[in-house]
């Protein structure tokens, strides 16, 4: 019988996870196979036998440092058409009885972020409203594990999650974003993604003094040490936004400071723009 030897085109990729050791000590990986010419599954159903086909695992690259692992894979854009769905988002919407957005919390770690938007979806659940709440921290348990706190993973990191706080204000839920975000163009860059008026920018106005001093995870007290590099408002900057919709200022007042109080403040502007209605 007459065979045929196929050699993969291109290796597989072991990528070495935080957690996980050498490449022996992870979990099998499934291989992907190349893709026959046209003429050649044509000889493969005429009994002819694809008899061995070479991988070679290689090192995990760091992608945000070498070039993209598909730059020189062809362009695929004239191929990738947007399917349109038969229940628009109005209807979700109408459905909900609400309009989805992203409510995007932004500020210097300590300034309270993940406090006001859990506060804040408690009080929108009391209202018989759906959210749901990307926490930056969260978010890098599992979609963001990848990235590091690098200028260019921070942009990467943002991006991504604009990017599904975009398909949740689609479906109609009222989408809460907390995390520190802090590079403007990347809030901006958000922004952009969706229709004027449905990026509600809410900025966490509290000192720097103040936020070291209460210090939950005490990440200022490593940073001051040294033993944080690039952390965000003690060797990295914090762009402040200029026209944000929302600013939830610290005043010292405990009363007007709470998270519950800075969590209706939000709901008063949602209120008005109509965003608790169908």
């Amino acid at each position: 019988m007459e065979r045929l030897a196929v050699r993969a085109s291109r290796p597989s990729i072991f990528c070495s996870l935080p957690g996980l050791g050498s490449d022996s000590q992870r979990p099998p990986l499934s291989c992907g196979f190349p893709r026959l010419p046209v003429s050649l599954k044509a000889a493969a159903n005429t009994n002819l036998v694809a008899s061995s086909v070479s991988f070679h695992p290689i090192s995990a690259v760091n992608v945000s440092a070498q070039a993209s692992l598909t730059a020189d894979f062809p362009a695929l854009s004239d191929n990738i058409v947007w399917h349109e769905s038969s229940i628009c988002r109005c209807d979700r919407q109408q459905l909900l009885q609400q309009k989805g957005c992203v409510i995007w919390i932004t500020g210097l770690s300590g300034s309270g972020k993940s406090t006001v938007a859990c506060a804040l979806s408690k009080a929108l659940f009391e209202r018989g409203k759906l959210t749901y709440t990307l926490d930056g921290d969260n978010v890098r348990h599992g979609l963001n594990r990848d990235l590091t706190f690098k200028a260019e993973d921070r942009t990467e990191n943002i991006r991504r999650i604009g990017e599904v706080a975009k398909l949740f204000a689609d479906v109609g839920v009222i989408c809460i974003a907390s995390l520190i975000s802090p590079y403007r163009r990347d809030r901006d860059a958000c922004r952009s993604l969706l229709p004027e008026g449905d990026f509600v920018e809410v900025f966490m106005d509290v000192p720097l003094s103040v936020c070291e001093s209460r210090d939950p995870k005490g990440l200022y007290k490593l940073a001051r040490a040294g033993k944080i590099k690039g952390f965000t408002g003690i060797d990295d900057p914090y762009e402040a936004p200029l026209n944000c919709e929302v600013v939830l200022k610290h005043t010292g007042d405990d009363v007007s400071c709470s998270p519950r109080q800075m969590a209706e403040n939000i709901i008063s502007y949602l209120q008005d723009k109509g965003y608790l209605e169908g």
